[in-house]
C-alpha cells in the first residue's frame, strides 16, 4: 500500500498537465493498487472482499488521503460494472428450477421480502420519529427494501466453504436469496416511477417492461440460438455476442419512450439467456471483466463516503439490529409455520443476517433518480459493513448458535416440530440404524427397497431435516428427529437393540461432531454393535479403524473401483451401451433426497 501510494503522489501531481484521458487511467490505476492491496488484507481476515474495496475507496478519496480528490470519471466508468453485475444477476435465475425449488422455498421467498419490508419500514419511522435523521421522502421506504435484502455473494461463498450449501438449511437459503433477486427485479422496474406513483404510470411501466420481456424471450428462442450456434466455436466472439445483446437491451430500455433503466434492461437480457445451453460459458467470460468494473464501483462507493459522525454511526448499529429483528418474523417465522424445525429456521435466518450488495445497487440508482439523498446512501454502506463483518462470524459459527437458541426456544416453551420432548417414552427398538440421513443413505435405502424389502422395517433413521422425515414416515420406516452430535437424542433413539449403526455421512458434512465421536457415543450405549463409519480419505479411514471401527466405507476408494471397468471399455469400444444403462436405472431411481 505504502508502494501504491508513493506512485500515485507523483501521478496526480502530473495529471493536470498530460493529456485527460491519462488523468483518468491514473485514477483507474490507483482504484485497482488500492483495492487489490485491501482484497488481500481482507481475504486474511476472512471478511468480504467487497468490504475492502469500499476501505480501499475511502482511503484514496477526499476523506481519507486525498489521492483522488476528483472521481466523477471513475464513478462514471464504475457505473459498466453496475450493468454487467445485473446482466449476471439475470442470467443466473433459472425461473424454471426456481418454480421447482419446492412449497417451502417459494412460500418463504414469496413472503419473506414484503414481511421483512413492512417491520422495516415500519421502524425505520419510528427511528425517525425518535430524533434519528433517516431522511425524508422515500428514503425511509429505500432504507426498508436495502434492510430486507440479503447477500448472495457472501453467503453462497461461505456456504459453499462450509460446504452446506446441499443442505437442506442451504437449499432454503439459496432459494430464499434466487427469489430476492426477483424482487429486487420488481423494484427495478418500479423506481423510474416512484416520484410519480399513479397507477396508469406504474401500468405503463409494466405493460412497456412486458412487451420488452416478451420480445426478449422470443428472440433467445427462435433469433439468438442460432447466432450463437454460428460463433459457439469462436470464444471470443461469443462473449461479444453476449455483450452485445446485453447493451442492446440497456439502450432499448433507456430510450424515452421505454422509460426503464440500462440496468432493468441487462437484468432483462441475462434473463432471457438463463436457459441457453452456452449459458455457463458466457457465465464464465463475462465474470472476469464483471468483476473489473464492479471493484471500481465498490471503490469509486468508498470515496464517496463523508466522514462518520457518532449519531451517524449509532444510526447504521440500529438499522443492522433492524435487519435482524426483520428476519426473525420474516424467516424463522414463516419457516416455522413451515414446520422446517428449529434447526433449519435457525440455520437459514442466521444465514441471511446481512445486507446485500444489490441494496447499495438500489440505492445507488435511488440517488441518481432523486428519491434519496447521498447521506441515506452512506448510511445503509455503513449498515453493509457491519453485517457483513457480522455475519461473517453468525455463519461461520452458526452451528453452535443454533443449538444455544434452539435451546433457548424449548426453554421459552417454543416447541420443536417432531422434536424430542422432555419425558417422552424412546423410539422402538431396531436392529439396523443409520445415525444423519444424506446420499449414501438415501442411495442405500433405495436399493434396500427396492431388492431387499425385508430390511425396511429394520431400518430405523435419525436425522433432524423434517423433509426426510415426511417421506421417511410415508415408507413405513422408523425415523426419529434429532441431531445425531447431541448424546441427549442417540439416547431417546434408543439403541439398545441395534446390531448394525451406520453413519455414511464424512466429516466434512457432518455438523457438531464427527465419526470418531459417534463411534465413541454409540460404543458406549451399544457395546456390542457393528459400527460402520464413513472417511474421505485412505488416512481418516486407517483412523477410524485404529479407533475401533468394525467397517469403514470410503467413498472415493469405491468411485475409483468402479471407474476402472468404465475406462476399460472406452479404451476398446463406445460407451453407449453403459450411458444407456445408466439412464435407463436413472429413471426409475426414485429415492429419498432426489
Amino acid at each position: 500500500m505504502l508502494l501504491a501510494l508513493a506512485i500515485g503522489a507523483p501521478v496526480r501531481a502530473d495529471a493536470g498537465t498530460g493529456p485527460a484521458q491519462h488523468h483518468v487511467i491514473a485514477n483507474i490505476a490507483l482504484c485497482m493498487v488500492s483495492a487489490s492491496a485491501f482484497g488481500f488484507l481482507m481475504q486474511l481476515l476472512r471478511q468480504p472482499l467487497i468490504l475492502g474495496y469500499i476501505l480501499a475507496g475511502v482511503l484514496i478519496g477526499p476523506i481519507g488521503l486525498g489521492v483522488i480528490a476528483e472521481h466523477a470519471d471513475v464513478i462514471t466508468i464504475s457505473e459498466i460494472g453496475l450493468i454487467l453485475l445485473l446482466f449476471m444477476i439475470g442470467l443466473e435465475i433459472d425461473l424454471q428450477r426456481m418454480l421447482a425449488a419446492g412449497r417451502v422455498v417459494l412460500l418463504a421467498g414469496l413472503l419473506q421480502f414484503p414481511i421483512c419490508v413492512g417491520l422495516a419500514l415500519a421502524l425505520v419511522t419510528t427511528l425517525g420519529a425518535l430524533g434519528f435523521d433517516v431522511g425524508g421522502g422515500f428514503a425511509p421506504l429505500y432504507a426498508a427494501v436495502a434492510l430486507s435484502l440479503s447477500s448472495t455473494m457472501i453467503v453462497v461463498k461461505l456456504l459453499y466453504d462450509k460446504s452446506e450449501l446441499d443442505t437442506l438449511a442451504g437449499r432454503i437459503t439459496v432459494g430464499i436469496l434466487v427469489v430476492q433477486d426477483v424482487w429486487a427485479i420488481i423494484v427495478l422496474a418500479v423506481q423510474p416511477n416512484l416520484s410519480d406513483p399513479r397507477l396508469p404510470a406504474l401500468l405503463q411501466t409494466f405493460t412497456v417492461g412486458g412487451v420488452l420481456v416478451v420480445a426478449a424471450f422470443m428472440a433467445s428462442k427462435y433469433v439468438l440460438p442460432r447466432l450463437f450456434h454460428a460463433v459457439a466455436k469462436l470464444p471470443e466472439l461469443l462473449l461479444i455476442l453476449s455483450l452485445g445483446w446485453c447493451f442492446l437491451l440497456c439502450l432499448v430500455a433507456a430510450d424515452p419512450r421505454i422509460g426503464l433503466s440500462m440496468e432493468m434492461g441487462a437484468l432483462i437480457a441475462g434473463v432471457s439467456l438463463a436457459t441457453f445451453p452456452y449459458n455457463l460459458d458466457v457465465l464464465g467470460k463475462v465474470v472476469t471483466i464483471r468483476d473489473f468494473f464492479i471493484t471500481l464501483f465498490f471503490v469509486a462507493l468508498g470515496m464517496q463516503i463523508p466522514l462518520p459522525r457518532a449519531r451517524a454511526v449509532l444510526l447504521a448499529l440500529l438499522m443492522a439490529l433492524i435487519a435482524l429483528a426483520v428476519r426473525v418474523v420474516g424467516v424463522f417465522g414463516i419457516l416455522q409455520v413451515a414446520k422446517t424445525g428449529h434447526r433449519v429456521s435457525l440455520l437459514t435466518t442466521i444465514n441471511l443476517a446481512q445486507v446485500s450488495e444489490f441494496s447499495l445497487v438500489i440505492l445507488t440508482l435511488g440517488v441518481g433518480f432523486g428519491h434519496v439523498s447521498r447521506e441515506t446512501l452512506t448510511g445503509i454502506v455503513w449498515v453493509f459493513s457491519l453485517t457483513a463483518v457480522g455475519s461473517t462470524y453468525l455463519i461461520t459459527y452458526s452451528h453452535g448458535l443454533q443449538r444455544a437458541l434452539g435451546a433457548m426456544l424449548i426453554g421459552l416453551g417454543v416447541r420443536d416440530v417432531a422434536g424430542v420432548e422432555e419425558g417422552a417414552a424412546p423410539h422402538r427398538e431396531c436392529p439396523i440404524v443409520i445415525l444423519g440421513f444424506f446420499r449414501i443413505a438415501s442411495s442405500f435405502l433405495f436399493e434396500a427397497a427396492r431388492r431387499h424389502q425385508h430390511l425396511l422395517p429394520l431400518i430405523k433413521v435419525v436425522d433432524f431435516n423434517p423433509q426426510v422425515k415426511r417421506r421417511l414416515d410415508a415408507m413405513g420406516v422408523a425415523c426419529v428427529y434429532g441431531d445425531v452430535s447431541h448424546r441427549d437424542t442417540l439416547l431417546h433413539a434408543n439403541l439398545n437393540g441395534a446390531k448394525v449403526v451406520l453413519c455414511t455421512i464424512p466429516d466434512t458434512i457432518l455438523k457438531g461432531t464427527s465419526n470418531r465421536n459417534l463411534l465413541r457415543a454409540v460404543r458406549a450405549l451399544c457395546p456390542d454393535a457393528q459400527i460402520v463409519l464413513t472417511a474421505d480419505s485412505p488416512s481418516a479411514a486407517r483412523s477410524l479403524y485404529a479407533a475401533g471401527a468394525d467397517y469403514v466405507i470410503q467413498p472415493s476408494a469405491v468411485s475409483g473401483s468402479a471407474l476402472i471397468p468404465v475406462v476399460e471399455q472406452a479404451l476398446h469400444q463406445t460407451l453407449e451401451a453403459l450411458k444407456d444403462e445408466a439412464t435407463g436405472e436413472l429413471t426409475e431411481r426414485h429415492e429419498v433426497l432426489p
